[in-house]
């Protein structure tokens, strides 16, 4: 006998197999319509980038660009290439982040493989063991820029303010963590509009200025010759738009 339920489970699978027949290609085709493929800088006779500091934070603005248009970048994960990134790298930009799981930085400027040398931790602040990676990254592998990017409803600017406002304490390494980012709280306070954008911002601020005034020669002297810049960086999570400032 003819099963009217089974009939009807068959029609509806079938029409929707069929439109998803008729969709793919249409998907597909605006897909590849916003796709661009990256290529990275090619490096000098020494494995070093040979962008300038200018050019370099040209690449994550337009990179960022795209990001916002939701372009699909298309970086190159050949086995050629990590063959080629085996042999030696030649990175950038030195990107200090948040550890945030929201904040991806390759993603955000859609960079591939041995093109960012990202030194990441909660709050964006460079300890000793961040600055000597910074440091190795600009003296060994010749990067031309370095960028602190702090980004929107961090958890351990807030952590900071807490501290400030609330006398709050933290159990484990957390409230030790949060320590460098009190004295930007306290410098932010009075600063109008949001106050916990007002935070992060100065605490990107600090370790810029830190990073530019109070480092070895392995820093100070490209800043001098032009050959490094030092820059700071908002990102906002809900636009997904990195604000580059504090250029000087």
């Amino acid at each position: 006998m003819f099963d009217n339920n089974l009939s009807r489970r068959t029609l509806v699978t079938g029409a929707m197999t069929t439109a998803t027949i008729a969709v793919a290609p249409a998907s597909a085709q605006v897909a590849s319509r916003h796709q661009s493929r990256v290529v990275p800088p090619a490096p000098t006779k020494d494995g070093k980038t040979t962008l300038d500091p200018d050019r370099a934070l040209r690449l994550l603005e337009d990179g960022n660009a795209a990001f916002l248009r939701s372009e699909i970048l298309n970086p190159d994960i050949s086995p050629q290439r990590r063959l080629e990134l085996a042999r030696y790298q030649a990175p950038f930009v030195a990107y200090v982040s948040c550890s945030d799981s929201r904040v991806p930085p390759e993603l955000l400027f859609g960079r591939g493989l041995g093109e960012l040398f990202i030194v990441r931790n909660a709050g964006n602040t460079v300890d000793t063991v961040a600055k000597g990676s910074i440091e190795f990254a600009v003296a060994v592998l010749g990067v031309p820029l370095i960028v602190v990017m702090g980004h929107e409803a961090c958890g351990a600017v807030k952590a900071a303010m807490d501290v400030v406002s609330k006398n709050a304490r933290f159990p484990g390494a957390i409230g030790t963590m949060v320590e460098p980012i009190i004295p930007a709280v306290l410098e932010a306070r009075g600063i109008t509009g949001d106050a916990t954008e007002a935070a992060i911002r100065q605490n990107v601020r600090r370790t810029v200025r830190n990073l530019r005034e109070d480092s070895d020669p392995l820093l100070m002297k490209p800043l001098a010759e032009g050959k490094l810049m030092i820059v700071g960086a908002y990102y906002e999570l809900g636009t997904g738009r990195v604000d580059f400032f504090d250029r000087s």
